[in-house]
């Protein structure tokens, strides 16, 4: 989707005027991945508009194969408008244009798995799930236990927002995102917002719920982010009772945007995954990935080149836990400032 960037800090009512860019869970995690070297295709649908022309062309500028996106000559490209405030306060507001969007008439019958079968991950969000019924019997599909399925990973990217106007299911949003969470290999979800949905108190909490995947990543907010490998191959820092868990904190992060942290996060994981790195550092170039997009406006920041990642995941404890990054770090004029 498109999404309107405010001009000034402020209420929505107040913002004069809003830049235009690229938004959407999915495609931020597509982009960020490609800009770090991987092969990587967007599947989705857009309108026949001049918002789809340029969703289009932004995303494929990353290096994304939008081959397998279709356009929607009866439905519109979906928009929303935000604040720059944090997600977290209640300062932050936002309104979606997506009911009855081109990416709300995806299903099962307009998006064949055969389209994403030959990847090594498929990445889904909570987000498609709100859309409409028909998009949620599409991640049902896409999750279904098959042999030889991608790896999925899913993020449970969980907006009221888009659910109060979104689909009437039988299931609340809490049980449905269980449920698709429980039904993927590698889950993502802010210990936020699963005491939001479910209740639950801590890491541990949420893995004891979230039972199934092989590999959880519980986001702790400025507390870092803890990783439960169900298949260990190594000895843990923690012992759990089902498999083991990883603590990593972030470095310090001088913030331009709040807002695109957690869709950074998560590509700075995959990528680590998809080279087969060890489960810390793994959450070490989440938190990385993470402090580009925070240190850069808007939702969507090129990652970090991947030998300055790689060594400064590979810094000791005390060099980490002192490590700082300021607006500018991923370019030639690197900023890391230590105290």
């Amino acid at each position: 989707m498109v999404t309107f960037l405010p001009s000034r800090p402020g209420r929505l009512a107040d913002v004069p005027a809003f830049t235009r860019a690229v938004g959407g869970a999915e495609s931020n995690v597509a982009c960020t991945l490609a800009a770090a070297g991987h092969r990587v295709r967007w599947v989705g649908r857009v309108g026949a508009d001049g918002f789809g022309d340029h969703l289009l062309a932004a995303v494929a500028a990353y290096g994304v194969d939008t081959g397998a996106v279709r356009r929607d000559p009866h439905r519109p490209t979906g928009v929303y408008f935000r604040t720059d405030a944090d997600r977290a306060t209640d300062a932050h507001e936002v309104v979606y244009y997506r009911t009855g969007s081109a990416a709300s008439a995806m299903s099962p019958d307009t998006v064949p798995y055969e389209t994403v079968a030959d990847g090594r991950i498929l990445h889904l969000t909570g987000i498609t799930a709100a859309l409409s019924a028909d998009c949620r019997d599409l991640l049902y599909e896409l999750t279904a236990p098959r042999p030889h399925r991608p790896l999925v990973s899913f993020d449970v990217n969980h907006r009221p927002g888009l659910w109060r106007d979104g689909p009437a299911v039988p299931d609340t949003p809490a049980d449905v995102l269980l449920d698709l969470a429980n039904r993927a290999d590698l889950v993502f979800v802010g210990a936020d917002e699963a005491k939001a949905l479910w209740g639950t108190h801590g890491a541990r909490a949420v893995a004891n719920l979230l039972d199934r995947p092989e590999t959880l990543v519980v986001k702790l907010g400025r507390g870092g982010a803890t990783v439960v490998d169900r298949h260990p191959a190594s000895h843990a820092h923690i012992e759990d009772a089902d498999g083991v868990a990883y603590l990593e904190r972030p470095p310090r992060v001088d913030v331009v945007s709040a807002v695109g942290a957690g869709d950074a996060f998560a590509a700075g994981f995959l990528s680590a995954t998809l080279r087969g790195l060890p489960m810390p550092v793994r959450l070490r170039h989440g938190h990385l990935t993470a402090a580009a997009a925070l240190t850069a406006p808007g939702d969507l920041a090129r990652p970090p080149r991947r030998a300055h990642a790689d060594r400064l995941a590979a810094l000791d404890g005390p060099a980490w836990a002192t490590l700082r990054l300021g607006p500018g770090w991923t370019g030639e004029d690197q900023e890391v400032r230590t105290p």
